[in-house]
């Protein structure tokens, strides 16, 4: 079976298993990673294939989000079990093994942290976290503009622009704050603020 045979398959997986509107947002960012590991020099087809799957369990009920973390024995902390809708990227990495027979590690962390991020995160996560925030078809968040641009000569830079903004986003009330996002913001701000300096 040819690569693109291959890609064909999982993506009528994937939309299978999505609303329209997801499944448009998935293509997205399956496009938007690729193009980003082609500017940083990573192997494109975990970029497609983390992107394509990074929302595989996005569509399902809260209730069966949670029986299934049962099922699979996924910690969660206590902002996730108040917003089920945020566990969608510990599920979807396990998906990705058990469901879609995805057995490398990289892509599969790189779906697990493409909502929270993490500190020092590898450049598969990086871009799968930052393709989510800028595909085509955002348009909400402020910014984009520059953040789109940013993405493409620095990608520290862009982590530290989309933390920025998101941390600025909770804190305005609009949601719960992760501890590991308000720790992958530091870490990335740190990086920024030594840029600054120099």
């Amino acid at each position: 079976m040819s690569d693109r045979d291959y890609y064909k398959k999982l993506r009528k997986k994937v939309k299978d298993v999505m609303t329209k509107a997801r499944y448009e947002h998935t293509l997205g960012v399956e496009f938007t990673a690729a193009s980003l590991a082609m500017r940083y020099g990573i192997d494109i087809d975990k970029a497609e294939i983390a992107g394509l799957l990074h929302d595989c369990a996005k569509c399902i009920d809260d209730e069966d989000k949670l029986d299934d973390c049962k099922k699979y024995k996924i910690e969660l902390t206590d902002v996730e079990k108040r917003n089920p809708f945020l566990i969608h990227s510990k599920l979807g990495a396990v998906y990705a093994k058990k469901l879609y027979d995805i057995d490398d590690e990289e892509i599969i962390s790189a779906i697990r942290f493409h909502t929270t991020g993490k500190p020092d995160m590898t450049l598969l996560e990086k871009i799968i976290f930052i393709a989510d925030y800028i595909e085509p078809g955002r348009d909400k968040a402020p910014n984009l503009k520059e953040i789109r641009k940013m993405s493409f000569i620095d990608i520290d830079e862009a982590m530290y622009m989309v933390l920025r903004d998101t941390i600025n986003y909770l804190e305005k009330g609009e949601g719960e704050k992760d501890e590991l996002t308000y720790d992958t913001y530091l870490f990335y701000k740190e990086i920024h603020d030594k840029k600054e300096i120099k």
